[in-house]
């Protein structure tokens, strides 16, 4: 379909004016406004004073040892791990830790920069592909911006240029199926494909169902250009990064996949994969059913539907662990807000509605109310689905701070919590659940008492879902036999077994304990125990910001 923008001029006594300049500078000014808006809600609405969240800071790892120049690797000196399954996304926040930024400053200059070039890119992509008006690119462009993705950035997640990406390689990909298909256009689409896939190894799938879309729109004979460079740029650069990661790794998929996926069908991820997707579009369904009135906004709706529906499906692969405000889906949500608009482009014409000019003024300022109302009210359905994060004090931070004083002595830490401890300790670590232990992924996915021997940890520190005041009984009783219970018990017998100084066992509530174990034969253990007793332990799920409780000598 060709969209092409003939010049028009309004002539004024001795000057022309050229309307589509007009358009641009206005576009300019709408674009600085956006900008503007999302900055000002999210320093209103945003706590961005927080630690990073678990498997955020598990990456932050991986930057700093990267930028150190010691690999791909969990614990310096060790074998590589692909436990950083954002290869690419943590290969640019290294390069940041090179030039002098912190992995925590690094991570948050990408995530900001790729969240506002997402919003103009949402913006300009309506308004040139689709002709939009600037109500309806301003009202994509500012949904995405107040949405789940500012959330995101507090966390230190890196999803959001993930979800550039996305938005990137579906606006190549409008573009071959509104405009022309050319070899350049081909190329630039199965190149960000790759990126994308780079970024996340899901990618891979949702440039495939993208690649999908487009020869479903323009069907074999159009679309074969494409493919042809999708193939070929699949085959020779992914092949040539799959066949070096294999190598330097050691095995084929990311470690995490061998802990979270393990060829088994997850029910409950697919439903929680369905119900983040519909959170996300919810405002924007109606379009999808409008697009039923015609067999071309039929098929506008399915090409745009191929590679939402077909990446929420694909979460049926993988376990649900810390899919953090939908942050596995979110890549949908731009290609949504690059697709609703066409769907009901044509409603005033395919319904035979008034035109607003043709109204009278009563009806018109009428009009102009209601559209308002809709508007304010899809943003308002947006903001109602954020959650605030507040700053929570953290006690795991703390301990790390404090361990971070002994990370010259070489010592090993032993924790489920492979997030914050392991980052600002700088210990050596063995990530119990096994994300970031390939001998754990790889060995049924469980810690052993014999691996624990092997490796002789300073500290054992595990997240239990009973304390010492309370064992797996009442509420907690039906956890018995669940993978996580089974590895904290797994910890404590371990450690019960070896003479290991219970140092304390913090939580709020009987039912949530962070215990840390000590290992009484090195020199410097009774004072980090009597340190880990001594400190205001905080629980970062309490966001009253209450002093933990120590349910080691609460009995």
């Amino acid at each position: 379909m060709q969209n092409h923008r003939a010049k028009i001029y309004f002539i004024t006594e001795n000057t022309p004016i050229d309307i589509n300049k007009f358009s641009r500078l206005l576009d300019v000014v709408v674009i600085i406004g956006l900008i503007l808006a999302v900055a000002v809600y999210s320093l209103v609405t945003i706590d961005f004073k927080m630690q990073p969240f678990e498997d955020a800071a598990i990456l932050m790892r991986y930057v700093e040892n990267f930028a150190g120049g010691h690999g791909i690797v969990w614990n310096i000196g060790e074998q590589p791990v692909d436990g950083a399954t954002d290869f690419l996304f943590m290969v640019f926040a290294a390069a940041l830790v090179k030039l002098g930024l912190s992995a925590a400053e690094a991570v948050r200059f990408l995530v900001i920069f790729a969240h506002f070039l997402t919003v103009v890119i949402i913006y300009i992509a309506n308004r040139r592909f689709y002709d939009a008006p600037i109500w309806a690119a301003g009202l994509s462009a500012l949904y995405l911006g107040i949405g789940p993705g500012l959330l995101l950035i507090a966390a230190y997640f890196g999803t959001p240029v993930f979800g550039l990406l996305a938005a990137l390689t579906w606006c190549c990909a409008l573009y071959l199926v509104l405009r022309r298909v050319t070899h350049i256009w081909s190329l630039a689409f199965a190149l960000f494909g790759l990126v994308m896939g780079l970024i996340r190894p899901e990618g891979v799938i949702l440039a495939s169902l993208m690649l999908l879309a487009i020869l479903y729109r323009l069907g074999w004979k159009r679309g074969r250009l494409v493919f042809f460079y999708f193939v070929l740029i699949f085959t020779v650069l992914g092949s040539l990064y799959f066949v070096w990661r294999w190598s330097y790794f050691g095995y084929p998929l990311p470690n995490p996949f061998y802990k979270k996926g393990g060829g088994q069908l997850y029910w409950s991820s697919l439903i929680a994969s369905t119900i983040n997707v519909f959170r996300f579009s919810l405002p924007f369904l109606i379009t999808f059913v409008l697009a039923l009135r015609s067999r071309e906004t039929i098929r506008d709706a399915i090409f745009a539907a191929i590679p939402i529906v077909g990446f929420m499906a694909a979460f049926i692969l993988l376990s649900e662990e810390m899919n953090y405000v939908g942050r596995f889906q979110y890549a949908v949500l731009p290609i949504l807000l690059l697709s609703w608009y066409p769907l009901v482009k044509t409603v005033p014409q395919d319904f035979h509605l008034t035109h607003l000019r043709d109204l009278s003024w009563a009806h018109h300022v009428t009009a102009v109310l209601f559209g308002g109302f809709i508007f304010l009210a899809i943003l308002g359905y947006q903001f109602s689905q954020r959650n605030i994060i507040r700053f929570t004090l953290d006690g795991r931070y703390d301990v790390a701070t404090m361990l971070s004083e002994y990370q010259a002595k070489g010592y090993t830490l032993a924790t489920t919590e492979a997030g914050l401890l392991p980052l600002y300790s700088g210990w050596r670590t063995i990530d119990a659940w096994g994300l970031n232990d390939k001998w754990i992924a790889h060995n049924n996915g469980r810690i052993t008492a014999e691996y624990l021997a092997q490796n002789n940890p300073e500290i054992i520190m595990f997240h239990a879902y009973y304390s010492p005041i309370a064992a797996l009984t009442g509420p907690n009783k039906n956890l018995e036999g669940d993978d996580w219970v089974d590895m904290t018990l797994t910890m404590q017998a371990y450690a019960e077994a070896n003479d290991y100084v219970l140092a304390a066992a913090y939580g709020v509530i009987p039912f949530h304990a962070h215990y840390y174990y000590i290992r009484p034969d090195f020199p410097e253990s009774v004072e980090i125990i009597e340190r880990i007793r001594s400190m205001d332990y905080y629980w970062v799920m309490d966001v009253d910001g209450r002093t933990a409780i120590d349910f080691s000598r609460a009995q």
